[in-house]
C-alpha cells in the first residue's frame, strides 16, 4: 500500500482546526496531534495559500477559510441532506405546528431546498430554489455565529444590514449581541425582523463542525408568541442536531427512521 505520510497530517490537521471550538496556535495543534512544530508550520502555510486556513494576524490563531467551504458546498451537493433531514423537518413540524424550512448556504445568500409546510390554514411558505440574504433575521444570526469572533465581527461590520421591517436590526453592535447569544444558545431568533408580523427560529446543521445549511421554523406572530420561542428554540436546535450526526454518518450507517 502506498502511504502518503504529508497528506495524511494535512487532513489531521485540517480536521483538528474545523472541529476546535475554541482558537487554536501551531504549539496547540503540535501538542494535540504529536507533529512536530517545524511539519505543522509547513503545512499550514501551504493550506494558508490555498484558502483553506485563515491566520489571524494579531491573535496568530487559525481557522478554516473560505476554500474549506467550497469543499464543504460541494461535498453537500453529493448528500442526499433531503431524504436525511426530511423526516427529522416532518416531527419538527408536528411538535411546533409551523412550517419548517431546510436550507444551504451559498456565499451571502441562502437557498431554500425543502420545506415542511404546517398543517394550519394560515402558513408561511416560499418556493423551493427561493435565496434569502444571508444577513437576515435568524439565519444570519446563526450563520455568523458559527464563525470565529473575529471573521463573523468583520464580516458584520463591512456588510449591510438593511431595514426589512421596524424591527429589522441595523446596528452592527446590537447585531453582533445577538450572535453572542445565538452562540451560546445554539439557535437564534428572529422576532419580526424579515417579515412583519412573523417570526422565526433557526439553528445550524454542522458539516466537519462548521455549519453548511441550517433549518428554520416560521410562522405567523400570533401563533409562535414570544413565549413559545424559547421552547421552540429548544426544539429546533435538536432536530438540527440530529440531522447532523444522521448526515455525517457514511450512507449505509444511516439509522432506520
Amino acid at each position: 500500500m502506498y502511504k502518503a505520510p504529508t497528506v495524511k497530517k494535512t487532513f489531521q490537521i485540517l480536521d483538528y482546526i474545523a472541529r476546535r471550538e475554541q482558537k487554536t496556535t501551531i504549539s496547540d495543534i503540535s501538542r494535540a496531534l504529536g507533529i512536530s512544530k517545524s511539519t505543522v508550520h509547513g503545512i499550514i502555510k501551504a493550506l494558508e495559500r490555498e484558502g483553506a486556513v485563515l491566520r489571524n494576524p494579531k491573535s496568530r490563531h487559525y481557522s478554516v477559510g473560505m476554500r474549506f467551504f467550497e469543499l464543504a458546498q460541494a461535498a453537500y451537493a453529493r448528500i442526499d441532506l433531503k431524504s436525511v433531514a426530511r423526516p427529522v423537518m416532518e416531527d419538527l413540524m408536528r411538535e411546533t405546528q409551523q412550517s419548517v424550512f431546510l436550507g444551504i448556504r451559498f456565499d451571502d445568500r441562502v437557498s431554500i431546498i425543502d420545506i415542511v409546510e404546517s398543517t394550519q390554514e394560515l402558513k408561511i411558505t416560499a418556493p423551493i430554489g427561493a435565496r434569502l440574504p444571508l444577513l437576515v433575521g435568524a439565519l444570519g444570526k446563526v450563520f455568523m455565529a458559527s464563525l470565529p469572533e473575529h471573521e463573523s465581527e468583520q464580516y458584520i461590520r463591512r456588510a449591510e444590514l438593511r431595514a426589512y421591517t421596524a424591527k429589522s436590526i441595523t446596528d452592527p453592535e446590537r447585531f453582533l449581541k445577538e450572535v453572542c447569544a445565538a452562540r451560546e444558545s445554539g439557535y437564534a431568533i428572529d422576532d419580526e425582523e424579515y417579515l412583519q408580523g412573523v417570526r422565526a427560529v433557526a439553528a445550524p446543521i454542522a458539516l466537519a463542525g462548521r455549519p453548511m445549511s441550517a433549518i428554520w421554523v416560521v410562522g405567523f406572530s400570533q401563533s409562535m408568541s414570544s413565549e413559545k420561542m424559547p421552547e421552540i428554540g429548544l426544539k429546533t436546535k435538536r432536530a438540527a442536531q440530529l440531522i447532523s450526526q444522521r448526515v455525517q454518518r457514511r450512507p449505509g450507517e444511516l439509522e432506520t427512521i
